[in-house]
């Protein structure tokens, strides 16, 4: 009792001074506190709104994540293996339903060809909705089997009109649906060795470039176009399995509150997010622009050799040539993009467009079977530069939550260019009667895209100075208002409340 009087004594005779010392201890304590929890009273908050499983997510790098790079990597090459031997396909067609005295007969069978390929991207944005929805294994399997209804529905059609829609629109519809979830749940997967990864699997449409026109050529001429479609529905059987490996890991965000769960469904609909970082923006509009003669080499190069070196003209080897060196310029940029800080990967997408505009444009230059040749092992090299990379940048520009709707606004945009491509360059042989025009007009879109995509790393640069600069001056003017001396204890020492 008596040193419990003596301390309540002490206490009550402490100085003011004392207690004003107290006073600031206690609220620069309260302050770090604060700091610590989010910089201000509503940390507490803020954190039970971000997800903690989502903070504390570890790719796992490996694993089952393997089985899923090989499901992914049967994707990318059944759907794009298919779509890049069209040009086998091309020739068949226009002796199986065309004639030759209809002069606008390259034009018309050229757009079953470039219609399916324009497709697969046009649909891109509303796939990604679905992914976000629906998941990517629910997504990758139905549409795999939309894609096996269109091409075997395409055996059965005797004229070029339906094909069109069997071929053009279900088929190539169902092909998006499949393909889109496959680049996206690597991300769950791989984040270190994603750009290596994304080479792997972009590698397997090179790998089926590479085997199907051989394979496609003995197929037309021992069983005929209709038998060889129907071999064709295996390979995408065969996707519609490989789907079902397609398990998500990365966890779903959690909204505390019911409005901000509307928010949340708005933006996994349509995320307006994406469209905020101008790096975006260049990079949605500067590829599309570059596309217009991507696809033109790929449908109407088959048909250039026979009008050039002859009937008998060993045609399939260049798309083998195309394939091989794509596969291998996947692998090995896909491994480059991982020591490619940030979004300098962007560079690397430039470098290839500027190629591939060159060799577009080198095409009705080559008078030797040699030298084209030389012309396709590049393209392909740098083609494969160009895709196995589109991911890794897209994950820099905007992050793994949005980056699904990333991906598909992009392909979507894409379709326009890949889609008319084709037939512009059909019309003009079909006018001019020779494709060298169509192949110098191809090369120049690809030169001009790949200028404007320059501009990314510097505007993504600028930002970052910026939201640096911005934080920094957040930074400091919190600290002076828990310094002591600094403007929040003058305020204080102002007060009423202060003086009393």
């Amino acid at each position: 009792m008596t040193e419990d009087v003596n301390v309540s004594g002490q206490e009550s005779g402490a100085a003011p001074e004392q207690a004003a010392v107290k006073a600031e201890e206690k609220q620069a304590n309260e302050a770090e506190e604060k700091k610590e929890n989010g910089g201000d009273g509503r940390g507490e908050e803020a954190a039970g709104k971000a997800d903690p499983a989502e903070a504390e997510f570890v790719h796992p790098e490996g694993g089952w994540g393997w089985v899923v790079m090989l499901a992914s990597m049967w994707c990318n090459g059944s759907v794009f293996g298919i779509q890049n031997a069209f040009g086998i396909l091309f020739v068949s067609l226009l002796k199986e339903f065309g004639s030759e005295h209809d002069e606008d007969l390259r034009f018309k069978t050229a757009w079953v060809g470039s219609l399916s390929m324009g497709m697969i991207f046009f649909c891109s944005p509303i796939v990604s909705v679905f992914t976000d929805l629906l998941g990517c294994r629910i997504t990758a399997v139905g549409g795999a089997a939309v894609g096996l209804v269109g091409l075997l529905a395409s055996s059965f059609v005797k004229s070029l009109g339906p094909l069109y829609f069997t071929y053009g629109v279900v088929f190539a519809c169902g092909c998006s649906f499949a393909y889109q979830p496959s680049l996206v749940i690597l991300g769950h997967y791989f984040k270190r060795r994603l750009g290596l990864v994304n080479g792997i699997v972009t590698a397997g449409s090179s790998v089926f470039t590479v085997s199907l026109p051989p394979l496609l050529s003995g197929l037309l001429v021992r069983i005929g176009l209709q038998n060889t479609l129907r071999v064709m529905c295996v390979f995408v059987f065969v996707l519609m399995l490989a789907g079902l490996t397609y398990k998500p890991l990365l966890p779903k965000p959690v909204n505390s509150s019911k409005s901000a769960g509307r928010c949340a469904a708005f933006r996994r609909v349509f995320n307006v997010r994406i469209w905020r970082s101008l790096g975006y923006r260049i990079w949605a509009f500067g590829i599309p622009a570059a596309l217009y003669g991507y696809f033109v080499p790929y449908v109407h190069l088959m048909k250039h050799v026979e009008e050039r070196f002859g009937v008998d003209a060993n045609k399939e080897v260049l798309l083998m040539c195309i394939g091989i060196t794509s596969g291998v310029g996947r692998l090995i940029f896909g491994r480059v993009a991982d020591y490619v800080p940030g979004v300098s990967k962007v560079y690397l997408q430039v470098a290839s467009f500027l190629v591939i505009g060159l060799m577009s444009m080198m095409i009705p230059l080559c008078h030797i079977f040699g030298g084209l040749v030389a012309v396709c092992l590049l393209m392909g090299l740098f083609d494969g530069c160009f895709i196995c990379i589109m991911a890794p940048i897209a994950f820099e520009l905007v992050g793994s939550q949005n980056v699904s709707q990333a991906i598909g606004f992009l392909l979507g945009m894409m379709s326009v260019p890949m889609t008319v491509g084709p037939p512009i360059a059909g019309f003009l042989r079909d006018r001019l009667g020779s494709y060298d025009v169509a192949f110098y007009l191809a090369g120049i879109p690809p030169i001009i895209g790949g200028a404007v995509l320059c501009l990314i790393p510097w505007v993504e640069q600028r930002e970052k100075r910026k939201q640096q600069k911005k934080k920094d001056q957040e930074t400091a003017h919190t600290m002076l208002e828990h310094t002591p001396g600094g403007h929040g204890d003058m305020e204080k020492n102002k007060s009423p409340e202060s003086v009393i």
